[in-house]
């Protein structure tokens, strides 16, 4: 025991002259200033010369950004022009989805991975067919039932504000389509939701129109990444009595105070819909703060609009089969089985003896199916 305190005392005797050694001192404040060192406090290291200079090359930055912004303005242009051709594609998808139209057997020709298997089911069906019947309409619905629905109820960013009750209505959808601003016109977009005569409201089309900028911000030109969305409108729903899905009816009691007695009122509160949609939180001035919940909430409203127009419009049979989603979701798979794959190498090379392990012999095909 004695033993062991004198070699304890030595050791702090030993590293108290080594704290006292002005070398040692030196040396580590250098360690630790690299350690702590920050891209910003190399900066201010820097002679005032090289300084002027670095702010030489943040003009010409700033510069680039404004190039950038006119390169996204001629994009928009050109996304202008091709809508113009891609229009008659999405009317001719418009009435073989409403049933207007019937396409011709070689517009309906499609090879697919489950043709053989689907050829294989109806000739079992037919084979078990005791005596022919005239189809029915479930057997031929028109056109394509529920097309848009099912797209919403596909799609997790839409299906999260989808409830029970918009769904009769949304089964009136017939087509959305994305319009651009026009030449010389601020740039903008408006997604046109077209409508049936339904029982719910009389409008034949929902509007809901986003602004867009794309210049540098002046206080900090170096955030531009690209057009970006500043503001939205949605359009009045003229509703039919009593049909208005976006409000509810509460019944409340209320106590006078001086006589005792009790009435019942019956007020309108704001109710859950997809239909809120078009009724979206303004941005109506600038400098005007935003709590969170409202940033978030037009943040999410924002991006829905960029998906609408980017995504589901142009892909929109691909969301109703669920393809577009699977792929999406593959892509995602595949970033998480790439980690795993790294994270098994590195195990691997730590435990060299674990090649008889049958747990990673059944990880392998996954492995090197990613691969």
């Amino acid at each position: 025991m004695e033993g062991n305190k004198n070699a304890s005392e030595k050791k702090e005797k030993l590293a108290d002259q080594i704290m006292q050694n002005p070398q040692v001192l030196a040396a580590l404040q250098e360690r630790l200033d690299s350690v702590s060192q920050t891209p910003s406090s190399y900066i201010e290291t820097l002679p005032k010369a090289v300084k002027r200079r670095i702010n030489a090359l943040k003009q010409l930055q700033e510069k680039c950004a404004h190039i950038e912004a006119k390169f996204y303005e001629e994009v928009h242009e050109l996304e202008r022009k091709y809508a113009a051709l891609y229009q008659p594609l999405f009317d001719k998808r418009r009435v073989i989805v409403k049933g207007e139209v019937e396409p011709t057997d070689i517009e309906c020709e499609w090879h697919s991975d489950g043709e053989e298997e689907e050829k294989l089911a109806a000739g079992v069906k037919n084979k078990v067919t005791i005596a022919d019947k005239e189809p029915s309409e479930d057997d031929n619905p028109k056109g394509i039932p529920d097309f848009w629905l099912t797209i919403f109820r596909n799609v997790d960013m839409i299906n999260i504000s989808l409830q029970e009750y918009d769904e009769p209505i949304l089964k009136h959808l017939q087509d959305v389509t994305v319009k651009f601003s026009d030449p010389g016109q601020p740039m903008s977009f408006t997604l046109e939701f077209h409508f049936d005569p339904n029982d719910y409201f009389t409008n034949s089309i929902l509007t809901k129109s986003y602004k867009m900028k794309s210049e540098p911000d002046s206080s900090d030109p170096f955030s531009f990444e690209g057009p970006e969305i500043i503001d939205c409108d949605g359009c009045t729903i003229d509703w039919k009595k009593g049909k208005n899905v976006t409000v509810k009816t509460i019944k409340k009691k209320q106590k006078h105070k001086g006589r005792g007695t009790v009435r019942t009122i019956t007020k309108q509160v704001p109710n859950e819909s997809f239909f809120n949609f078009f009724s979206p939180i303004k941005v109506t001035g600038e400098g005007e703060e935003l709590d969170e919940e409202m940033e978030n909430s037009l943040a999410a409203d924002f991006e829905l609009g960029h998906f609408f127009r980017e995504r589901i419009v142009p892909r929109a049979v691909l969301y109703f089969t669920g393809e577009a989603i699977e792929d999406e979701e593959s892509f995602e798979e595949g970033e998480e089985g790439e980690e795993e794959e790294m994270e098994g190498e590195e195990e691997g090379e730590d435990e060299e003896d674990d090649s008889s392990n049958p747990a990673k012999e059944t990880v392998q095909p996954a492995e090197c199916k990613q691969q």
